[in-house]
């Protein structure tokens, strides 16, 4: 599970340097966790489900910021459909639904997204919008906030949709993996019909 030392990896200088702190003490947590909840998971969405850990590999000087994977139905990539995410920022943990890097149908999802808004309506008061996946910040998942961001999948190409939860650095739930794990897990099943009414073929 993550802990402080997670966390104190982005604060590495040297992208060499970042990137084996990444491989030695995140992306085993992130294999761990993804294994458990593709196992879970998959059942209940009655598909496969693949793991994809994020390289880095187009990184020649700046060591990345932070770090995430992604676990979806195709096995050669995430991005071209709505997949579910786990990253770490160095302030957080997040766990989004994600639409990101105009993935063929974005203006679809969107409208499907409009059309049933049972799916976002009743979600958990904690749940977050991300708007870009390249910068840390979030809101609060409100009807208003949620409606804006799918206004503006459907209009603007480079556009983007992240829904979930984050986990602070200082949470008391990394004093308890067993805990932490669940409430992650809990959060993917409460975006289950989010996504399955989201995969466009």
């Amino acid at each position: 599970m993550f802990t402080e030392k997670s966390f104190d990896v982005f604060q590495i200088e040297g992208l060499d340097e970042r990137m084996a702190a990444i491989r030695s003490e995140i992306q085993p947590i992130f294999q761990e966790l993804n294994e458990y909840f593709k196992i879970e998971l998959a059942p209940e969405i009655n598909d496969e489900l693949y793991i994809h850990i994020a390289q880095h590999r187009r990184r020649s000087v700046h060591p990345p910021e932070n770090t995430w994977s992604a676990i979806s139905r195709k096995k050669r990539g995430y991005k071209m459909e709505a997949h579910f995410q786990l990253g770490i920022f160095p302030e957080y943990v997040f766990m989004w639904l994600s639409i990101i890097d105009q993935p063929k149908g974005k203006e679809e999802m969107a409208e499907r997204l409009l059309a049933h808004s049972e799916w976002w309506h009743d979600l958990p008061a904690d749940m977050m919008l991300n708007k870009d996946h390249t910068i840390s910040d979030y809101e609060p998942l409100t009807p208003d906030s949620m409606e804006k961001v799918l206004q503006r999948l459907q209009k603007v190409k480079k556009s983007e949709l992240q829904i979930g939860r984050v986990i602070p650095k200082d949470s008391p739930l990394w004093k308890n993996p067993e805990k932490a794990r669940a409430y992650m897990l809990e959060t993917y099943r409460f975006l289950l019909d989010m996504y399955q009414g989201l995969q466009i073929d």
